[in-house]
């Protein structure tokens, strides 16, 4: 939605903020997704008065629940200003300052700010690009639109990367061009093409700590109606962390109820970027909690946390044919 005179007094992006030559005093971000908080932190951390606006009511709301409260705690210690539930109504233009009015809780409010850094999200560039006149469809919030092998709607021309796809990452873009080259240029009629949605796709946010995610959160897997169990370790368990003075974080890892095929996790951490590979390896090629469990981490490392969780699944097995092996052994007497 246009904010009324945003246009007129000038804001800045995740692009332009580069450009900056000096610190801004104080700045308004708009927007808690991952660009919005990253660089919210990333200013106060340099020194200005940050305060983000988000119109919903948590930030990082696409995330887990613990993991977004974590993060606003961290936020808040650090002295970032929250407005959440907020709508702002305009911007105007005095001398040098910018005033944004805004409504929070049924009450208006202004906040007078040098900068003005917008990460609400960005829109597919397709304009002038006359797809219409070879047949492409698109979309204004979609972008162009591509099947699961990246095919447009006219068979001979395919597309990749934040123009076309839901997942909005360099790394997210790299994976689909090595798809796009084996469907367009090395499946005959059809055989040996791959699907985007085979991708075993990780992400993370870049805060501190980081908010790392790979798989299903679970209420996607409930929407597909799988049953699963969660095994959720706090830093504050893990040797390395506490060496570091690191214990901001914890690791949900979820499993297909009654397996320990991993199906999603989601890691709060400093290096959580780092570790998630591990979590995304294992999906991609089928390797499960027990596994993992039968693996042995070098002590002491933040990684551990990963064979914690699965010693977790390991216990919970052993707790659930304790009761048949009971059974077994007194039926044998």
């Amino acid at each position: 939605m246009p904010i009324e005179g945003l246009e007129e007094s000038g804001y800045l992006t995740n692009e332009t903020v580069f450009s900056l030559t000096e610190k801004p005093d104080r700045l308004a971000v708009i927007g808690g997704g991952y660009i919005g908080c990253e660089l919210a932190q990333t200013f106060r951390r340099l020194g200005s008065e940050v305060v983000l606006f988000q119109r919903g009511s948590r930030l990082l709301d696409r995330e887990d629940l613990d993991a977004s409260n974590l993060v606003q705690q961290v936020f808040i210690q650090e002295g970032i200003r929250l407005v959440l539930k907020s709508q702002i109504k305009r911007i105007e233009q005095k001398d040098s300052v910018k005033v944004i009015h805004y409504e929070a809780d049924g009450q208006e409010n202004a906040v007078t700010v040098d900068e003005i850094l917008v990460g609400a999200g960005r829109k597919p560039n397709i304009q002038g690009l006359n797809l219409e006149a070879v047949g492409v469809k698109t979309d204004s919030r979609k972008g162009v639109i591509i099947d699961d092998y990246l095919q447009t709607s006219n068979s001979n021309i395919y597309a990749v990367g934040d123009v076309c796809m839901k997942w909005k990452f360099t790394h997210a873009a790299d994976a689909a061009a090595r798809i796009l080259i084996q469907n367009a240029l090395f499946a005959v009629a059809g055989i040996g093409r791959k699907k985007l949605s085979s991708l075993v796709m990780p992400w993370c946010t870049y805060t501190d700590p980081e908010v790392a995610h790979v798989g299903l959160y679970p209420h996607e897997a409930q929407e597909r109606g799988m049953e699963i169990d969660t095994f959720c370790v706090s830093l504050n368990d893990v040797d390395r962390a506490i060496v570091d003075d690191e214990t901001e974080g914890f690791l949900k890892i979820h499993v297909k109820q009654g397996t320990d095929e991993i199906v999603g996790a989601t890691l709060v951490a400093r290096h959580a970027g780092e570790i998630i590979s591990q979590v995304t390896l294992a999906m991609t090629n089928g390797v499960g909690l027990g596994a993992i469990a039968n693996t042995i981490y070098p002590y002491p490392t933040q990684a551990e946390i990963l064979r914690k969780a699965a010693s977790q699944y390991g216990l919970k097995r052993l707790t659930t044919f304790k009761p048949l092996a009971s059974k077994f052994l007194a039926w044998r007497r």
